[in-house]
Order: structure tokens, then C-alpha cells, then sequence
């Protein structure tokens, strides 16, 4: 068993309290068990406790076996000094501080379902470890964690934006451009947008956007989709413009293999995604102005309501024709943009100028739109836990990622009621 699931047993005081004793035979009252601290250190900080009659402030030091003490070179580190209790699973050496003092030492009792309980978790092999019990779960209990998974989600996205930003040198229209290529993309094509993205100066993407043609030329020849002869007359005007653009600006195209088709539907190919992000750019002023003056989300996800120039309502590919249809950005397709990079860009802006109400209206925003549908969420559906918009959405994305599928139930306020009712 890891120490962990010790600093769990003593943070939520779930061990036996009838007659707590020393090793060496004093009486032990806990007053306060101490701050978690999850820094170096002494595992629990600032403890109260009451050793033989006598109140001490201090640290506590938790333990597997008592001999984790000098392998742990503690007994050389005056930071442990401080320490006023060590608490241990097994009690095998007695301990010194680095003056030679004795430690009081306490062996942690705790009723051993929970260990086994959380044993068998750590071994699962279920889609959620905790999923046959997490029905007895109060569901307030479960919104109560979702609403922080929520803004962890949220905090987690603000990190990756940051370091964007300082990659783009601190420009927030570049850093927002970046982040838009990247959204367009989708999961399948997220990586090679970005690479597109990247490929291009972003002044360059300035001086283009208030043409059609040359925003499209422009990202079709960078992506490698203009390199094969063609008859075409559409795609050989865009092949000249960008012969041109390239020697100009001094252009390298990324790798046409860079970009995955496979099980994708026709709809989402990357060609189709470059003829409505073109279309996007073109428009007149910046998007990231946009998203930040509005307050209303409609008129956000209007601003969305883009699609593909005609040529591509006949066609998938460049020069392979196909049957007439409109290839308009679906609805579900822009509330997934707005979910994954506007709201966390507007977010990320809010906290960076210390502007509470962007902030505000990102989480008013993501519980505006409605939840999304993948199988990440379909999983949870079948636990009995439905989203009823973005917001926990969002949250169920978070706890699967970053707490079930890495087993940190320790972690986990929905873990920590099933442990605690053991």
C-alpha cells in the first residue's frame, strides 16, 4: 500500500480513535491533524496534537514502516526536526531527530475494507474503477466536484494558453490565430493545423485575409494540397497566386502526409476545414476583438456561421468532383470550437489582465451551450451521470482524464465518500 492512502486515512481521520497511545505507551489526542502538504517537507503541516497531557504544534510525518525515517535520511534533516508525531503503519526501529531526541511514534489503526477497496481500484480494469458503487454517491456531492473539475479544466487550458502566448511573443492575436488553426482541426487534424499555423508569419496572414483567394491559396499551398498538376481552373488560380506568395515571403508548405483522412467523413476532411477557416479569416476585424467586446453568446457563435467557398460544394478534394452539397460549419462543429478555444481564450485573457468579468461570462457561457457527445461522455451517461450542458461536460472530461484514467482516487471527492463510508 502506498503512503498515500496513509495521508488519506489521516487527513480524513478515518483511523481508530478509541484509546489512541504512543509506541511508548503516552496517551493521544488529535486536535487539528494538520495542512496536507503536498510540497517537500513533513507530509502534514502545523498539527495540534496533545501527547501525554501535553499540547504540541508541530509537523507530522507519515510513514509505511518506522525504518522509512532514516532511509529517508530524516534523521540528517533538521527541516524534520519540527515533526512532533510520526505516524506509522508498521512500527519496526524506533526514530531520533537530527539532535537525538526521541520521535513520539503513533501505529495508524484503520478498519481495512478501505485498503482493500482501494487496492482493488488501483488494479481495475473497468472503464471507472469506483463505477459498480459510484451509484451510492449523493448527487450533490458528485456536482459539488464536478464544479471544481470544471474550473480545473478551465485553469489546466489558461497553462497551455499562456505558453502559446509567450511562444508568439506576447501577441494575443497571433497566440489567438494559433490557437484557432489548432481548434479547426479538430482532435484528427488538431497537430497538422498547428503546423500550418506555425508555418505561415502571422503578418503574412494579415496582409492575405482580406482576399478570398489569396487566403485560400495561401493556406491550401502551405498545407501541401497544391503541389500535383491539375486542370482545374480553380485550383490552378490558386496555385499561381501561391507560387507567387511562397517566393515572397520565403515560404516552406508542410508535408501533404501530415494530414489524416482515414474514418474520417468526407465533411471533416482537412480540405474542407482550410475552405472554412479561409472563409473565417477573411472576414473584416479580428475574431479575438470580437470575442472579447460581445456579451451575448449567440452573437459569438454567429460570428461561426461560415462556409466553404462554391467550389467546394461540388468537391472533397481539390479536383475530384463530387455531388452538389453546401459545406456550411455545423452547429455542433462551432459549439466544439467555442467550448475548446474561444471560451478558454476568453478565460485565459480574464486572468491575465485581471478582468473578473470575462471570466464570469466564459463560465456563464459553457453553461449556455449544450453538453458534448463523445464516448468519453456516452461512458458516463451509462454510469447514470448525465451533463446537462458544457459546464460538466466539460468537468466529466476532466475527471475521466485526469483522475479515473490515472487512478487517483485519493484525489477524487467521489472516491474519498466511498472510501469514507467503508
Amino acid at each position: 500500500m502506498k503512503e498515500d492512502f496513509l495521508h488519506f486515512i489521516w487527513k480524513h481521520r478515518l483511523f481508530k480513535n478509541d484509546c489512541l497511545l504512543t509506541t511508548a505507551g503516552e496517551p493521544v489526542e488529535i486536535i487539528y491533524a494538520g495542512q496536507h502538504n503536498t510540497d517537500a517537507g513533513p507530509d502534514f503541516l502545523n498539527a495540534k496534537i496533545k501527547i501525554g497531557g501535553t499540547l504540541w504544534v508541530g509537523n507530522v510525518e507519515i510513514h509505511q514502516r518506522a525504518s522509512d525515517w532514516a532511509r529517508h535520511i530524516h534523521h540528517e534533516d533538521k527541516s524534520y526536526d519540527t515533526v512532533i508525531l510520526h505516524v506509522v503503519k508498521i512500527d519496526d526501529v524506533p526514530v531520533r531527530r537530527s539532535t537525538g531526541q526521541d520521535v513520539p511514534t503513533l501505529l495508524l489503526q484503520y478498519d481495512e475494507a478501505s485498503e482493500k477497496e482501494y487496492g482493488d481500484w488501483q488494479n481495475s480494469t473497468d472503464w471507472v474503477a469506483c463505477c459498480r458503487k459510484i451509484h451510492l454517491v449523493d448527487d450533490f456531492r458528485i456536482r459539488h466536484f464536478l464544479s471544481r473539475t470544471a474550473i480545473e479544466r478551465l485553469e489546466q487550458k489558461t497553462e497551455q494558453i499562456k505558453a502559446v502566448l509567450e511562444h508568439s511573443g506576447g501577441n494575443w492575436y497571433k497566440a489567438f490565430y494559433q490557437l484557432l488553426f489548432r481548434a479547426f482541426g479538430f482532435s484528427i487534424n488538431s497537430i497538422p493545423l498547428e503546423l500550418l499555423a506555425k508555418s505561415i508569419p502571422f503578418q503574412v496572414i494579415e496582409k492575405q485575409r482580406k482576399s478570398l483567394l489569396h487566403t485560400e491559396a495561401l493556406l491550401f499551398g502551405q498545407a501541401g494540397f497544391l503541389n500535383e498538376k491539375s486542370n482545374d481552373d480553380y485550383i490552378i488560380s490558386l496555385q499561381k497566386e501561391y507560387i507567387f506568395l511562397k517566393k515572397k515571403f520565403s515560404l516552406v508548405p508542410i508535408e501533404r502526409q501530415s494530414w489524416k483522412l482515414l474514418r474520417l467523413r468526407p465533411a471533416n476532411f482537412p480540405s474542407i476545414r482550410l475552405a472554412q477557416l479561409a472563409h473565417l479569416l477573411q472576414l473584416p476585424g479580428h475574431l479575438s476583438d470580437y470575442l472579447l467586446s460581445i456579451k451575448e453568446l449567440p452573437l459569438l457563435i454567429g460570428q461561426f456561421d461560415v462556409q466553404a467557398s462554391d467550389y467546394w460544394n461540388t468537391h472533397f478534394l481539390p479536383g475530384k468532383p463530387t455531388p452538389e452539397s453546401s459545406k456550411k460549419l455545423g452547429l455542433p462543429s462551432v459549439h466544439i470550437i467555442i467550448i475548446n478555444m474561444a471560451i478558454p481564450f476568453l478565460f485565459a485573457h480574464g486572468k491575465h489582465f485581471g478582468n473578473e468579468e470575462n471570466c464570469e461570462r466564459a463560465l456563464r457561457w459553457l453553461e449556455e451551450l449544450p453538453p458534448e457527445d463523445n464516448h468519453v461522455l456516452r461512458g458516463w451517461n451509462a454510469l447514470g451521470i448525465k451533463p446537462n450542458n458544457a459546464f460538466y461536460s466539460q468537468a466529466l472530461l476532466q475527471l475521466k482524464t485526469m483522475y479515473c484514467d490515472k487512478k487517483r482516487c485519493l484525489h477524487c471527492a467521489i472516491g474519498n465518500a466511498l472510501l469514507a463510508t467503508l
